[in-house]
This record gives C-alpha cells, sequence and structure tokens, in this order.
C-alpha cells in the first residue's frame, strides 16, 4: 500500500499491457450540446435494470402515479427499487423484450404518461454532511442509483464497504468508439458532477479523490479542472488515449502503478471507482431527491439525420429515440446498444432505454461492416498480443467450445472484461468474446445449481444432525431413567436387608410377653389351688357388663318383634280377606310391645338391685 502512495503522489501514469486504437468516431455526436427527448407514447420499465434481482411491483393497473415514485420495493443487497420517469397511468404490467442480444421477454411496468410531468413530493437535502453516512447509504438506495458505466451495479452496495478506503477513483476516461456521454455531461454539469464527488468521498470516508480523463477530450478537461480547482483533495489525472484505458482494473494500473490480482476486488487494495455519471445522480438522489429516472444517451451513427446526446427518460422505446434523432434505414441495418466494441445488436427496436444504456449506434455498412464468416483460426497470436487482461483467447476459445469449464476457471476466463480487443485484431474474423460470454453463462449457471445443490445438502446434512441429536437426546433420558429404576431397586433392596433386624426384635418382645404370661400363670398355680376371690371393684364391673349384655339381647328381641309384627302385616295387606284382622292384629302386636317394654324395665330393675347388693362389702351382707 505504501508503494501505491507513493505512486500516487508522484503524479505519475502507468501503462496495462495490451490495448489497441480503434478510430474514435466521437464527432459529430459530442459537439452537439445535450438535448431532452419528448416522452413517448408509452414508457417500458423492465423490474431488473441493474445487477442483482429485481424489486416487487408495488402498483397495479389503472393506478395513476406521479414522477418520480416508486413502482418497486427493493430492500438493500436485494436489488434496487424502480421510478416513474413522469406521471401518467400503469398501462399493462406484463412480459415485455428486454434489452438484450436475445431480445426475451422479462416484467415490465408500461406507463402511459399524462403530460402534466407532475412530482411527487420532495424533500431536498444540500446539507448532506449533517446526516449519517447510513442515511445517506439509504437515501441513494431508495434512489436506484446503479453504476452509469455499463455494468450497472447497485452504488449503495458498492460503497457499503467495510473496508477502509484510501483512494475514490472517478471514471470520466469513456474510451470505446463513438460514446461520448459522458463527455458531454462533463463539458455541461461539472460542478455537479463534482457535488457528486464529494458526497461519495465523504461517504467512503477517502482523504484523497482522482478524476481521470481521457487526453480526447480537452472541453470536458478545461470544465472539471475548473470545477474542482477550490478542493484541495482532488487532483485531475490525464490519461492516454488506449482502447481499453476506462476498463476498471485497466485505469487503476494506469493511475496506481499496480495490477488488481485475479479474482479479487479493487476494494481488496483500498481503492473504489465510480463513474462520472453515476457521480451526478448521486448528487441528484441525495441534494435534489431525484432519483434515477433519466439518464444521457448517445445517439449516432451515419443512419441518422441528427446526432448527438439526449437526456432520455428512462423506459424510453429505441424506437423512439430513433424517430427523434431523424433515423433512415438501410437494408439490413443493424442497430447497435452500447458502442462497436462491447455492445450488440438489437433484434427488435422495441426495447426500452434502461439504466445501463449509454449509447444507440445506427451505422451503415460503409461506416461498420458486418462481420464476416467466421474462419480457422491460423495462430497468429495477435489477439493475445492485445489482450488487457494478460490472457490466452486462442486457449480460451478452444476451452469454451469443447465445455471444458474447470479449464477455463484455472485459465481465469472471468479475468476477460469482454472488451472486444482480440475480436477487433483477429484476422479469421473469430467473435471470440461471444464465445466468452456463453462459456461464462453456463459456468455461472452452473455455479448457480451447484449452489442449490449445496444449499439442499446442507439442509439434508442439518435435518440428519437433528434427527441424530433428538435420537441422542431420547437414548440419555432413557438412560438416565433406567439409572434411577436401578437406584430405586437398590434402594429397595438395601430397606428389604434391613427389616429382617426390625423383625427379630418384634420376635423377641413377643416371646418375652408369653414368657411373662406363662411365668405368671405358673406363679398362680403355685401359689394356691383355690381360686382367688374377686374384689369388690372386679364385681361391680362384672355386674355392669353383665347387665349391659342382658339389655342388648331384649333390645334385639324387641327388634325382632318389631320386625316380624310388619312382615305379618306385609303379608295381610296382600290378601284382602284379611284386611278386617288388621285392627286385632295390630292391637295384640302393641299389647306384645307393652309386655316386652314391661318386662325388660322389670329385668332392669332387677339387674340394679343385684348390682347394688354386689357393692356392699362382707361384713354388711354378714350382718343381713
Amino acid at each position: 500500500m505504501q508503494d501505491i502512495k507513493q505512486f500516487v503522489e508522484s503524479g505519475q501514469i502507468a501503462r496495462f499491457p495490451g490495448g489497441i486504437h480503434p478510430p474514435e468516431r466521437k464527432q459529430p455526436a459530442s459537439e452537439q450540446a445535450l438535448r431532452r427527448v419528448p416522452y413517448a407514447d408509452e414508457l417500458i420499465l423492465p423490474l431488473r435494470q441493474h445487477i442483482g434481482l429485481s424489486g416487487q411491483c408495488t402498483v397495479r393497473v389503472g393506478e395513476r402515479v406521479l414522477k418520480g415514485q416508486a413502482l418497486t420495493d427493493a430492500a438493500l443487497h436485494q436489488g434496487l427499487p424502480l421510478h416513474a420517469p413522469t406521471s401518467g397511468t400503469v398501462k399493462a404490467i406484463e412480459q415485455r423484450p428486454m434489452s438484450h442480444a436475445s431480445g426475451l421477454p422479462e416484467q415490465a411496468i408500461v406507463i402511459t404518461p399524462d403530460g402534466e410531468d407532475k412530482w411527487r413530493e420532495r424533500q431536498p437535502l444540500p446539507d448532506y454532511q449533517q446526516r449519517d453516512k447510513a442515511e445517506l447509504l439509504d437515501i441513494i438506495q431508495a434512489a436506484g442509483v446503479a453504476g452509469l458505466g455499463g455494468a450497472g451495479f447497485p452504488t449503495s452496495q458498492k460503497l457499503a464497504q467495510q473496508k477502509p478506503v484510501s483512494y475514490l477513483i472517478i471514471n470520466g476516461v469513456e474510451c470505446e468508439p463513438y460514446i461520448c456521454a459522458d463527455d458531454r455531461l462533463m463539458r455541461e454539469h461539472a460542478r455537479d458532477i463534482v457535488l457528486g464527488m464529494r458526497i461519495l468521498a465523504y461517504i467512503t470516508g477517502t482523504d484523497k479523490t482522482l478524476l481521470a480523463i481521457e487526453d480526447n477530450k480537452p472541453e470536458a478537461i478545461d470544465s472539471m479542472r475548473a470545477a474542482i480547482a477550490e478542493y484541495d483533495d482532488i487532483e485531475l489525472r490525464i490519461v492516454p488515449t488506449k482502447y481499453p484505458s476506462g476498463g476498471e482494473k485497466q485505469l487503476i494500473q494506469l493511475l496506481t502503478g499496480h495490477e488488481v490480482p485475479s479474482k479479487q476486488l479493487p476494494i481488496e487494495m483500498g481503492i473504489i471507482m465510480q463513474n462520472v455519471g453515476t457521480a451526478f445522480a448521486v448528487k441528484e438522489a441525495v441534494i435534489d431527491d431525484k432519483p434515477l429516472i433519466e439518464r444521457v444517451v448517445t445517439l449516432t451513427g451515419e443512419c441518422i439525420e441528427q446526432p448527438g446526446n439526449v437526456w432520455s427518460p428512462l423506459g424510453t422505446p429505441v424506437d423512439a429515440l430513433l424517430e427523434y434523432a431523424g433515423f433512415k434505414p438501410e437494408q439490413q441495418q443493424r442497430v447497435i446498444m452500447g458502442g462497436p466494441m462491447m455492445g450488440f445488436t438489437l433484434p427488435i427496436t422495441a426495447v426500452p432505454v434502461i439504466k445501463t444504456t449509454n449509447c444507440i449506434l445506427v451505422p451503415s455498412t460503409r461506416e461498420l461492416p458486418p462481420p464476416g464468416d467466421e474462419m480457422a483460426c491460423i495462430r497468429c497470436g495477435a489477439c493475445a498480443e492485445v489482450c488487457p487482461a494478460t490472457l490466452q483467447p486462442q486457449q480460451l476459445q478452444w476451452l469454451a467450445k469443447a465445455k471444458d469449464y474447470p479449464a477455463l476457471e484455472e485459465n481465469n476466463l472471468f479475468d476477460c472484461i469482454e472488451c472486444g480487443a482480440c475480436a477487433f485484431v483477429c484476422p479469421s474474423e473469430i467473435p471470440l468474446v461471444h464465445y466468452y460470454r456463453q462459456a461464462k453463462s453456463q459456468m455461472r449457471n452452473q455455479a448457480r445449481e451447484q449452489a442449490k445443490a449445496e444449499l439442499a445438502k446442507k439442509r439434508f446434512e442439518a435435518r440428519q444432525a437433528r434427527l441424530e441429536r433428538e435420537k441422542e437426546e431420547r437414548l440419555e433420558r432413557h438412560r438416565k431413567a433406567a439409572e434411577a429404576r436401578k437406584q430405586m431397586q437398590q434402594q429397595q433392596a438395601q430397606e428389604a436387608s434391613e427389616q429382617p433386624s426390625d423383625n427379630d426384635g418384634k420376635s423377641s418382645a413377643v416371646a418375652a410377653a408369653i414368657a411373662r404370661a406363662k411365668a405368671k400363670k405358673a406363679a398362680q398355680e403355685d401359689g394356691s389351688s383355690t381360686p382367688a376371690q374377686p374384689t369388690d371393684a372386679e364385681s361391680k364391673q362384672k355386674s355392669k357388663k353383665s347387665a349391659a349384655v342382658a339389655a342388648a339381647i331384649e333390645r334385639a328381641k324387641a327388634k325382632k318383634a318389631a320386625q316380624q309384627t310388619a312382615r305379618e302385616s306385609d303379608v295381610e295387606a296382600e290378601s284382602p280377606a284379611t284386611e278386617q284382622q288388621r285392627p286385632a292384629q295390630d292391637k295384640s302386636a302393641a299389647v306384645a310391645a307393652a309386655i316386652a317394654r314391661a318386662k325388660k324395665k322389670k329385668q332392669a330393675r332387677e339387674q340394679q338391685t343385684s348390682d347394688d347388693r354386689a357393692s356392699q362389702s362382707p361384713d354388711q351382707e354378714d350382718k343381713q
């Protein structure tokens, strides 16, 4: 890192390997002032216009929307939201051809402008330095800002790095032929771009910002130099014209003298790079509360009458732009989205302008002849000489044809920036970049499928681990229960082993009692042969017991007689013939009961007399 700092402070410009010098052909489009394209009859807005996932649609057909209103919802790290370029009505939410070489359809929101161009409520933020950096990131995310240099990576995600940033590089090189959108933007909106650079520097926390411009843009250089004059932390670096000096890794090598290692990102070197168009969009998002709803697009080529750069609302159909520029097609006309090196031919012109659209090129056959038929490779090695990533394009092509994806990985296919320099110099007119793009796509699909398989495997393993864990827990519970039962059985056995000693004690006590009883009996037998006379208390108690027994017997007899009487009454009730005898029987029963009570009373008196006599002393009985 110290070497990088020394190189940057020296102000030198390094070189990168390879590269070419194709015809620039930026005039006359670069000489025309920016114009604003009128709204088309309908605006087609694909939900995904950047690298990453698309947001969730938040509007419905027939709903009226305002300019700048969010049409989709997307959280950080889950894509970017989409906004209405103008006020109008949602005409449809359906599949429309996308801005891609395949022309395949994808989900899009179609808006019919109402001509009012009415804004939603806006909240400008001129004092952004009083706000937290995380809040500014949320604003940039909510505004849907993506990299406008061509890749379309979400800006908020790129800025939300946890690693320290030493240098912020603003890319104004724009090296591809024909394209001059950034050139014109720097000429006319230099101060707005610098404000965006200041916001980016504040968010990243860097102390040094490097603004790089190719030396074939003198007007843009003068305009930006004047705009940064008051800022000591911004330095201008003018790089030589060479394609592809605007590539991220190539420009970093030019400015720092160090190459970004293979399979690493610039942040690993403490560097973040943003495009001048992105800086302008950040300024509008933060300070003006204007989401990304339009961008500068270069309209150029010999088949249009009014080449130049225009402010195009996102969603504007390409055919509407061509009509505005005075398109005069020829036979077998090609319409290229992007430049001649990295762009692609559109299958139809009904596709819309999206966030990554920087140029619409409509060349004549004389101006840019279509590629001829592919011929056999002659192994001249020209492709390897111009490759800025020091790859072996010829070998990569062979491996791509053979679908040897592991070998392509080993040969660093993904270091290829698809600049097209190899195909430009190929004498056999082999579309090398086409093979690389196809192989990359297949490898990405394979990687996604493998990632899905790995995820499924992890879920299966997690399930198996959970089941095994539950099984172990059950076994542990059973083991503890078995131990508890064993301990209980041992305790019961121990108690049982102690039980005989208690029984022995009880047996001894019983034996002792029996022995005492025998001894007492023997003593009585030895003492006298005549029975012992009972004492007065014993006699009295015995008499009371006898009286109680006699009374109980009488009560039982009376109860039995009453029951017998009741049974006889029941029998009489069953026979009508005995109804007349009932009074007499009832009277007899009453008499019998009275006699029984009298007898019982007499017996009680006699018993009481006997008891009283028994209680008298022997002396008194003798006197009587």
